[in-house]
């Protein structure tokens, strides 16, 4: 039986280079424990703020400056911990960096409540007075939009001294994720016993053509997420227990309007993404379901089946350097200082793609402000990585241009832009590849990809969203969220999308188990309204050429400078008309329908 392997034994090349953020873990602490002498030079302003233009101008800096510490810090704690969360040094600097930066946000606490006090004339006329204060027009901004939700000074302060208990329910979901959940062996392919993780499970077992060896993984990992069930309902009624209290007391209608204020978004957008993609896509994907039947040769599509392959036995090369140079080719439309971007990360160990006890689950991108991005992923030896690596250079993309050029206060955009360019560039390197080559099979190989993806945002996640939306409405109606109920919801909003093309069973209701997503906010439904800016920017680039492109990079480098249906719609995309989520939805049955065809001929 293979086993997975331990931190230690992995190759250095496969891990990233945190030596780029501080070259030891000593030169971490000493920057760490030296943001108390910092702050204290920001504490200075308290009270004073109001006085006059350069007081605010100052403070403003100052804080600035040690936010852009605290941002290396707090990566290079975070970074660690996520590719081994067993590492008790790494738990243990994680746990320190919480606790130290919630002192540090509740000594800054009144900066925002003194802006708050300040009257909007007297804002005006310090921007006057002041030229410098420009820069930070966009934090004033988000800060002057809090005011009808803000709390007395004091309270807020309280806020702050608390965020490492208020975001327990988050850190007890991962430790217990990455460090105490073991999964027994299972019986995969001619009985061989096979070890089982998080990470194998989602990355591996899941996608495995063998049909037996897919359902042992699935019930072996089933059972044991039922182990926890009811510990991991408590822990979310707790999250969302908390959006729900923090809503009431800053009087919004409610915990969602709270977190979409978050999000610049408001609730026509939010519905509109919902409901669209869940009532117009449903049957699309029910054709496809169908379809996956009866070419897997199967008498009931499974729930674990959904993710079985087509045409297993076709991989193309599927080595990571072979993958990183499809990548770099495919993207060399994004111009000149994208192409050398992404040649410093597949080479000069931006990615941490391993495969070891410990290691967070799926992939993320961290692009921490005065250093470059950083990605996690597991790399299989799955062509489907391909398209993963090129998703999170993406997001590397985004934020290696803002950082670039935009000021730390202003360089992230709204969640519901985020997903956007890593989803273009699935969209560009899909497309390039199947310029490339006149196979047929080759062709439906990359249209199972582009269906991969929109099944990752458009089912997956929206489905998430979907979920997310019916517990907050239960919590505000006062339902207990208890194991059973939310298996329960999960298992309705999965039986209104699939109707009779998937036999659902009880563990399909425990997916909501899976994703950390659940405890930062509405942000699954965001994976949606991305690739739907994405498709519509992607078919524009396909009718106008570079034009197209160079709106796009500019999108890409305004950062956070402009709210997110504003920022689309200087790439050409509006997310304000239904009918630009319709084009996405009529693009996905397409697909599907080409899809049928080619198994036609």
């Amino acid at each position: 039986m293979t086993k997975l392997a331990y931190r230690t034994e992995i190759k250095e090349a496969e891990t990233w280079d945190l030596t780029d953020l501080f070259t030891s873990r000593e030169e971490w602490q000493k920057e760490l424990y030296a943001l108390q002498p910092a702050l204290e030079g920001i504490t200075g302003f308290s009270g004073k703020l109001a006085e006059r233009a350069e007081n605010l101008l100052n403070c403003l800096e100052a804080r600035e400056a040690l936010m852009e510490r605290i941002v290396l810090i707090s990566t290079y704690a975070t970074l660690k911990l996520s590719v081994d969360g067993t590492n008790a040094e790494a738990q243990s600097d994680q746990a320190l960096t919480t606790d130290i930066l919630a002192e540090v946000a509740a000594s800054l606490s009144f900066i925002e409540s003194e802006i708050l006090s300040i009257p909007d004339q007297t804002i005006k006329q310090f921007k006057e007075d002041e030229d410098r204060l420009k820069k930070f027009d966009i934090l004033l901004n988000k800060i002057l939009e809090k005011k009808p939700y803000s709390l007395h000074a004091e309270t807020e302060k309280v806020l702050q001294a608390l965020s490492p208990t208020l975001s327990s329910p988050f850190m007890i979901y991962s430790a217990s994720k990455s460090a105490d959940m073991t999964f027994p062996s299972f019986t995969g392919k001619d009985g061989e016993e096979k070890s089982l993780s998080f990470a194998l499970f989602e990355d591996q077992y899941e996608l495995s053509p063998d049909t037996n060896e897919r359902r042992n993984a699935y019930k072996t990992f089933d059972a044991t997420l039922a182990q926890y069930e009811n510990t991991y309902a408590s822990t979310y009624a707790t999250e969302i227990t908390k959006q729900v209290t923090l809503a009431k007391l800053r009087q919004y209608d409610s915990a969602t309007d709270m977190l979409l204020h978050d999000q610049q978004v408001n609730q026509e957008m939010y519905t509109n993404q919902l409901d669209i993609i869940y009532k117009e896509l449903a049957p699309h994907m029910q054709r496809f379901a169908k379809l996956k039947k009866r070419l897997l040769g199967l008498d009931e599509l499974l729930f674990c089946d959904l993710k079985a392959p087509l045409d297993p036995d076709f991989q193309p090369e599927t080595t990571y350097e072979h993958v990183s140079n499809l990548i770099s080719e495919a993207l060399t439309v994004m111009g000149t200082e994208y192409s050398m971007m992404l040649q410093k990360a597949l080479h000069e160990r931006w990615v941490d793609r391993s495969s070891n006890v410990g290691k967070r689950t799926g992939a993320f991108c961290s692009s921490p402000y005065g250093a470059h991005p950083y990605i996690l992923m597991t790399w299989t030896g799955n062509m489907r990585g391909a398209f993963m690596l090129a998703h999170e250079l993406g997001h590397a993309g985004h934020f290696y241009l803002a950082n670039q050029h935009q000021p730390l206060s202003s360089v992230r955009p709204s969640l519901y832009n985020i997903e956007a360019p890593s989803t273009m560039n699935e969209l560009i390197l899909g497309n390039h590849l199947l310029r490339k080559t006149d196979d047929p099979q080759m062709k439906r190989w990359v249209i199972l990809q582009f269906l991969g993806t929109y099944y990752h945002n458009f089912v997956t996640h929206l489905l998430e969203g979907e979920f997310q939306r019916r517990v907050y409405q239960l919590a505000e109606s006062g339902e207990p969220l208890t194991a059973s109920v939310l298996r329960l919801t999960k298992n309705q909003v999965l039986e209104g999308f699939w109707g009779d093309a998937v036999v659902l069973d009880e563990g399909a209701g425990r997916t909501w188990m899976r994703q950390p997503h659940y405890y930062m906010g509405l942000y699954p439904y965001t994976y949606s309204a991305g690739l739907t800016a994405s498709t519509a920017a992607y078919k524009l680039f396909e009718s106008e050429g570079q034009p197209a492109i160079d709106r796009w990079l500019d999108m890409l480098k305004a950062g956070g400078t402009k709210k997110p249906l504003d920022l689309f719609k200087d790439a050409g995309v509006d997310m304000s008309d239904p009918e630009t989520i319709r084009l996405a939805v009529r693009y996905v049955g397409d697909l599907i329908t080409e899809l049928e065809e080619s198994y036609q001929e």
